[in-house]
């Protein structure tokens, strides 16, 4: 008896565990959006795949959780990896975050991003990501359909489009963090006296474009803030031109891009940062030169506003502690969120 006892307790507490790790594993689902806000004349997709992850039990109760819409870098789409799933139930078992539903939209373009911004050539993607997705997820999904209860974030380009989109929808997000933001301002590698704009201006064809990075990445920002139909093979204007070693700045371009850099929209949007709950800004120390240039010009900017918020730098690079064990995500996001969205 002592001994069917002694089994007994074993199985049970076997069991016991097993359950427990099963409660703790979450799941992804994913789905196709046919968005409205993304119709284009510019060649791009406006079928936009969506990634979900929702938290462990999810199916087997009626509770309704948080959200954290998550904006991915340049190259990037929807994809949430097993090792972002990973991270993402640690945060939860871990007692990081109690449980939420974390959100990440395809916003891959023709040139590799959509720098989540409205344009009249690719199409609304600030639109479709701050109106039509959300209202999608809200429908869909058992959500906390509050502003308390949403944040935005991203890394990188989606640093960039975290800050940007909740500067400009404080009546949808409440919280920001900004994970190594690019493109803040015109600095560094993107600024113009590097060699950035010159090599863009030298490149003919899509094909040699490929070829290169930061000129990829101006065309998909001219695309996205300066576009021109009637300007092959990009159809973009750029704010400067070189003559030989002599720079021409066009003054109405160059307003264009200033329009939708963070560092020179705070000034206009400075109320709307007020009404945040929370904001917070990332970058790694031994990133590239431009990330603590601008993200401190930045910073500093909000500081002189009387704009409350957290400023870090960490010991990294552009992507070794972002999602990892000891990485950014998990130990700095998934808290700050836990601190600052209404569960």
């Amino acid at each position: 008896m002592k001994k069917y006892l002694k089994v007994l307790s074993l199985v049970i507490l076997f069991c016991g565990l097993w359950c427990f790790t099963f409660a703790q594993t979450g799941k992804v689902e994913s789905f196709v959006i046919n968005s409205k806000a993304l119709q284009n004349t510019g060649g791009e997709n406006p079928n936009r795949k969506v990634s979900v992850y929702l938290p462990p039990n999810y199916d087997a109760t009626d509770q309704r959780y948080p959200v954290i819409y998550y904006l991915h870098g340049f190259m990037g789409k929807d994809n949430i990896f097993e090792n972002m799933k990973n991270i993402l139930d640690a945060g939860i078992s871990k007692q990081k975050i109690r449980p939420f539903i974390f959100v990440q939209a395809d916003h891959y373009t023709l040139f590799e991003g959509s720098f989540y911004s409205n344009s009249t050539l690719t199409g609304n993607w600030d639109e479709f990501e701050s109106k039509e997705l959300v209202e999608y997820i809200d429908k869909n999904y058992r959500t906390l359909a509050t502003r308390e209860s949403r944040g935005i974030a991203g890394h990188s380009m989606g640093g960039y489009g975290a800050f940007k989109i909740g500067m400009l929808h404080p009546e949808v997000f409440s919280s920001i963090y900004a994970l190594s933001p690019g493109l803040l301002a015109m600095v560094k590698e993107f600024g113009p006296n590097s060699n950035s704009f010159k090599e863009v201006q030298n490149v003919k064809t899509q094909e040699d474009l490929k070829k290169t990075y930061y000129p990829k990445v101006l065309v998909a920002v001219g695309r996205a803030w300066s576009p021109n139909p009637n300007k092959p093979p990009f159809f973009c204007d750029f704010p400067f031109s070189y003559e030989g070693d002599k720079m021409i700045v066009n003054q109405t371009i160059l307003e264009k891009w200033e329009a939708n850099m963070p560092v020179y929209m705070v000034d206009k949007y400075a109320d709307n940062l007020r009404k945040m709950t929370a904001i917070k800004l990332d970058w790694g120390r031994n990133d590239s030169p431009r990330f603590p240039v601008q993200i401190g010009m930045l910073s500093q900017r909000l500081e002189n506003l009387g704009i409350n918020h957290f400023a870090e730098e960490y010991i990294g690079d552009h992507g070794n502690k972002i999602w990892t064990n000891d990485g950014r995500v998990l130990n700095d996001l998934l808290p700050f969120f836990n601190d600052y969205l209404k569960f």
